[in-house]
């Protein structure tokens, strides 16, 4: 049978057939498709549920580690330091500015101890701040350090991570003048400005701090925190005697 004699109403029925078979292939594609998606996504949140699962597990042996090499140290001071005062009272002596010093770092470590400790088991528990500053500075002074402390600009809530930062670097700049700058008198001053807070630790000490051998892992762990959140950190000693910390912490606008 020639061409000429195909029937004419065959020619749309094929059409409709070949749309058909098109439509049932593009949506077996897309099924098709759809499906390898899938796959993808549960293997990244299998992956990812993975490492979560790694670094939990790395936190509690951390926590482990810190708790039973730290908690019984922190423990036998508070008790020796708690006894000493005890026995000064007893005899009616007045008790050493720093044996009351020793007291309430002891005390403060251990609040700190549990809070990191927390953390690192449940990643939700609050950090120290500067709610804490008061605190810190009261225990400074106690040990026989004077600090002034100095706060400009529009005080407001930080975000947590730089609220914490803050308090880190002014409690590892204090330290470091009680460990090295001698008899010094160290300045804490803060300005909050619309982008970013400002932390700056100074002591009119010799600088002895300076002079040690390597970095010091205080100031390491400063610049790490610092490095995160895409601030700025100067430390280094003045050209008129001591040593300067100056942190600058960006704020998003919001804050």
């Amino acid at each position: 049978m020639g061409i000429d004699r195909v029937p004419q109403w065959l020619y749309p029925a094929g059409w409709l057939v070949s749309a058909g078979v098109m439509g049932v292939t593009f949506r077996m594609w897309q099924l098709h498709v759809r499906e390898v998606e899938e796959r993808a996504e549960r293997a990244v949140r299998a992956k990812d549920e993975a490492a979560k699962r790694t670094a939990m597990e790395e936190r509690l042996r951390i926590a482990r580690e810190l708790h039973d090499s730290l908690t019984h140290s922190i423990s036998v001071i508070q008790v020796q330091a708690g006894v000493a005062v005890h026995l000064a009272n007893k005899r009616g002596e007045d008790v050493p500015p720093a044996l009351l010093a020793i007291q309430e770092a002891g005390a403060d470590a251990a609040r700190e101890l549990r809070a990191t400790l927390q953390v690192l088991r449940t990643e939700d528990a609050d950090g120290s701040g500067l709610c804490q500053l008061d605190g810190l500075i009261t225990r400074s002074r106690s040990a026989g350090l004077p600090v002034t402390v100095t706060v400009t600009g529009a005080r407001r809530p930080l975000p947590p991570d730089v609220d914490q930062a803050a308090y880190r670097i002014v409690q590892e700049s204090l330290t470091n003048v009680s460990r090295h700058a001698g008899h010094a008198r160290a300045t804490v001053r803060l300005h909050y400005a619309p982008g970013a807070l400002t932390v700056q630790v100074d002591d009119d000490g010799n600088g002895a701090g300076s002079a040690a051998p390597g970095p010091g892992l205080g100031l390491v762990g400063m610049r790490e925190r610092v490095s995160v959140l895409g601030g700025r950190l100067h430390a280094g000693p003045q050209d008129g005697g001591g040593f300067l910390v100056r942190a600058e912490l960006p704020l998003p606008a919001s804050s």
